[in-house]
């Protein structure tokens, strides 16, 4: 991957890559969690939020199909058993032949950062510190295992105050045992004006529990890239979440592309609280693992707040990708505009559940949702599910949903003027997800989104 000469050299974090470590495997169970605490040196307030959630987790049990939320996505074949953590996601890790496997991180690419941080099976393996001229201005990036200890009382003021730790079994289990967190802070009337950089992989067998925890505050502005992937044929789990906090009059552009392989269960809980006169631009590249449940929620808090998510979805084989989004309007005259756009082919399956709820203080609400889906297979299925809970009586909110196939008359037009059908397909299909891509206002994640999109389109039949 190419990086600005300009940015600061590369820090291999607590250890050489080349030294070898021993990995201390543990499962999550009881045993698993009290080596976490054994192993880790945190303040009180975090080791009694963890007893808190994994007392928690014991007491739930995991979602299931009679529940409105799960009716479509079964789990039945996941055990949680199969997969196993390392106690100390503080150490780096070795040159791994495995690791050197796998697939290029592209967000990044020839991008020119202001720093980033890297981790593989949740140990951070790489992290770039910011320029001084970034920190003279208060702002602050890295890991949450390594800024804790000088920044506690900040990071204690907003970690698990957007995802509840409460919502299910799986939100409960990354609060319990989350090892690998990332934290970013913008203070009042900053500029970030360089994108900052986080990148998390799997290798067979690996698990992930990493924690995104984003503060731009008032008037401030940061732009943030954060991809995910994995080896083509690693069994991973991965159990997230996401914290987006962007106060009055701030700006932020936040972008995640998940893009792990075939056999990666993958859960996260991600929610972004949108202050005053604020602006959000969400940009979500869904492509890869075996089955996915992601949970998005925006809190529109204050007035005029401003949001704009868009989602990219392709699926192949038999994956299932189930998103679950929700656009709460908490305050009068805000404005959410959601679009996520799917491709589906061979006997893959997505599921769309979008909500817009309107409180009743939130009158002059502007709210949009719309889900299209592009069917590449006769196998292939797509659930789309808008919904509205309005209680104000001055909005005005719209929402809409499509299912097709493609039209086999742009293929012959196509293959006309001499391209085969494969080119065909794929130019429809580029041309599907064109208005997310233009929607977009990063060159360089356009093009690794389309990119990404078009190697995957097969023969359509």
């Amino acid at each position: 991957m190419r990086r600005s000469n300009s940015q600061t050299k590369l820090q291999i974090t607590h250890t050489s890559m080349t030294t070898l470590m021993p990995s201390t495997q543990i499962s999550f169970d009881e045993a698993g969690f009290k080596s976490i605490l054994e192993t880790r040196s945190e303040p009180q307030w975090l080791t009694d939020l963890r007893q808190q959630a994994w007392k928690q987790f014991n007491e739930l049990k995991w979602p299931n199909n009679r529940q409105e939320e799960w009716m479509r996505t079964d789990i039945r074949m996941f055990k949680l058993e199969k997969f196993g953590m390392k106690a100390d996601a503080r150490a780096g890790l070795p040159a791994d032949p495995q690791a050197q496997t796998l697939p290029d991180l592209v967000l990044g690419n020839g991008v020119e950062l202001a720093a980033s941080v890297g981790s593989l099976d949740s140990q951070v393996t790489s992290a770039t510190e910011l320029a001084a001229e970034y920190k003279e201005k208060g702002i602050i990036f890295g890991t949450i295992n390594d800024l804790i200890g000088e920044h506690g009382d900040l990071i204690k003021k907003y970690l698990f105050k957007a995802v509840d730790c409460n919502t299910d079994r799986f939100s409960a289990l990354h609060a319990a045992m989350f090892t690998n967190g990332v934290f970013l802070y913008v203070p009042r009337n900053a500029t970030l004006d360089k994108p900052v950089h986080i990148s998390s992989q799997l290798t067979d067998g690996g698990s992930d529990l990493r924690h995104t925890l984003i503060v731009i505050e008032e008037g401030a502005e940061a732009t943030v890239l954060a991809e995910s992937n994995s080896g083509a044929d690693a069994n991973g789990f991965h159990c997230g979440a996401i914290e987006l906090f962007v106060g009055d009059r701030a700006n932020l552009r936040y972008v995640n592309l998940q893009d792990w392989g075939q056999k990666v269960w993958h859960f996260a809980h991600q929610k972004a609280v949108v202050g005053r006169d604020a602006n959000l631009q969400w940009t979500v590249g869904a492509l890869g693992s075996k089955l996915a449940k992601v949970n998005q929620h925006v809190a529109l808090q204050g007035d005029r707040a401003n949001v704009q998510v868009n989602g990219a979805m392709f699926t192949e084989n038999r994956q299932h990708l189930s998103y679950h989004t929700l656009q709460h309007h908490e305050k009068p005259s805000c404005t959410s505009d959601f679009l996520y756009k799917t491709a589906l082919q061979d006997n893959s399956r997505t599921v769309w559940r979008g909500m817009i709820k309107v409180d009743k203080e939130a009158q002059q609400t502007d709210g949009y949702q719309r889900n299209d889906n592009l069917i590449l297979s006769e196998k292939a299925r797509a659930d789309s599910i808008p919904g509205l809970e309005i209680e104000a009586d001055d909005v005005r909110c719209t929402h809409g949903s499509t299912s097709g196939r493609v039209d086999e008359e742009l293929i012959f037009y196509a293959q006309c003027r001499g391209f085969t059908r494969k080119e065909a397909v794929r130019a429809v299909v580029t041309g599907f997800f064109q208005q997310v891509f233009d929607r977009i206002t990063i060159e360089s994640v356009r093009e690794a989104l389309a990119l990404a999109i078009a190697r995957r389109v097969r023969d359509y039949v």
